[in-house]
């Protein structure tokens, strides 16, 4: 059995073995395929830095301190392969999943599925990622490339239902199927509940000891796909209880906010279902943005009429567009724009924090870029200060839902239909997740996890 880190490492990297982390962390550019790289799924980089951006204030046109959480410097380029590693560790500690009886399936709309590609195959696992077809090329290249199969199902970002359909029969072809539905499997909360919350109250006390904030986050932001990243906010509210957890969908398939669907171009959230793991009786606010301003956002950092732009309007300096440029996808834009519509829904000051999370970098969607430019043209300079202006400076206060008791409980009911009427929970597990210690139950387990793991690798030759 091939394992890596446990939670705790994950957290403070520091902790590992020194050899050990050494090692890995020469893996990372110079062998990425190596194993050794499970032991590089944390936040902080070599130097014990976590990798952040603190936003500024000339790009959001906001007092409140904007920080962001760069996840592409993780394996696979996203912090989502933290929640496929943490799934697969589980599975094998709890569950009796061994690479040579099983092969995995990983149901995906993009960077779980590379996620679970790059941790099944350096685990030794057969693994199938089940993928919709008209996701971004670089997706299904990187899937490749880490040694997975893919099967391409019908649609986009938000056809998640026929992913489902896909698995299901997967699952009764062969008895050997073990699907790691990120959607449903609770090690996905749990490494965002612990590993990602954590590092962000360690971050917030380093932060105003910068003189950036006053130790004190205000609000986390994030968009949901799988909900895995989300629950960072349920740690954060335990720590400040007057903490904001907000959630942001897209326009164009605003299903939590009025049951609605439809297909848009966010890759990565809004996936036209509340999953099972995403707890809605936390969340304080929802908000819906526009794929069309995530799109512009995306292109103002990527084209040269849009870095010119922001150098003369913003101010910010060639470095500083070197290091933020490659640090944001389409989801990183939307949780941008979502995290400034936040401080100005609460009216925070310089004291508050925001926070929010740019799950993969730029180089995962140049194929989205290249179609874009040849559909709409390159960007010229009245255009990229329009969408300076549009997407970012004038972030409005409209879709936008008040976490009451109402709309909880909406939110909550929502997972009826995919859960309990599609994949076989009962009407009592759903009700279960209204009471807070189920998922308080679920948060401790994390310590139980971490031991079991410390037992197998004192089992290990």
């Amino acid at each position: 059995m091939i394992t890596g880190p446990t939670f705790a490492e994950m957290l403070h990297p520091q902790s590992i073995e020194p050899r050990l982390r050494a090692q890995a962390l020469a893996a990372l550019s110079a062998d990425p395929l190596n194993p050794l790289n499970l032991y590089n799924i944390t936040w902080r980089d070599g130097r014990n830095q976590v990798y952040h951006i603190v936003l500024p204030r000339e790009l959001t046109g906001v007092d409140a301190p904007i920080v962001v959480l760069v996840g592409r410097h993780f394996p696979s380029g996203s912090h989502k392969v933290g929640a496929a590693y943490s799934v697969l560790l589980e599975q094998q500690l709890l569950d009796g999943v061994d690479p040579d009886q099983h092969t995995l399936v990983w149901p995906s709309t993009g960077n779980y599925g590379i996620g679970g590609a790059f941790i099944g195959c350096r685990m030794e696992y057969d693994s199938i990622v089940v993928l919709p077809e008209e996701m971004s090329q670089e997706r299904f290249e990187r899937i490749a490339q880490y040694g997975a199969r893919v099967i391409r199902t019908a649609g986009s970002e938000s056809n998640v239902k026929e992913i489902y359909d896909e698995v299901k029969r997967l699952r009764a072809s062969d008895r050997r199927i073990r699907v790691l539905n990120q959607f449903e499997v609770m090690g996905n909360y749990r490494f965002h509940y612990y590993v990602t919350g954590n590092t962000l109250v360690e971050l917030a006390a380093e932060l105003q000891a910068a003189g950036v904030g006053k130790g004190v986050i205000s609000a986390y932001v994030s968009a949901m796909g799988s909900a895995g990243t989300i629950a960072a906010g349920d740690r954060l509210k335990q720590v400040w209880h007057q903490h904001k957890i907000v959630g942001l969908e897209p326009i164009q398939c605003p299903t939590l906010y009025n049951n609605g669907y439809g297909a848009h171009e966010i890759q990565g959230i809004g996936d036209k279902h509340v999953t099972w793991i995403h707890n809605v009786l936390n969340m304080d606010a929802l908000m819906a943005i526009d794929d069309r301003d995530a799109l512009n956002g995306l292109r103002l950092f990527a084209e040269a009429a849009g870095r010119k732009v922001l150098t003369e309007r913003c101010g910010l300096t060639p470095a500083e567009l070197e290091r933020l440029a490659p640090a944001l996808g389409i989801s990183g834009i939307c949780n941008i724009i979502g995290a400034i519509k936040t401080a100005k829904f609460y009216g925070l000051g310089a004291d508050d924090l925001v926070v929010t999370v740019a799950t993969d970098g730029m180089e995962r969607y140049e194929s989205v870029l290249a179609d874009l430019r040849a559909s709409q043209g390159a960007l010229d300079n009245a255009t990229a200060t329009a969408y300076l202006d549009g997407v970012f400076w004038r972030a409005g206060l409209d879709w936008i839902q008040e976490g009451n008791r109402q709309a909880r409980e909406r939110w909550h009911n929502l997972k009826y239909y995919t859960w309990v009427e599609q994949q076989g929970k009962t009407v009592a597990e759903l009700d279960a997740q209204r009471d807070p210690a189920w998922w308080e139950a679920h948060q401790r387990r994390v310590a139980d996890i971490d031991e079991r793991l410390l037992q197998a690798r004192a089992r290990m030759p």
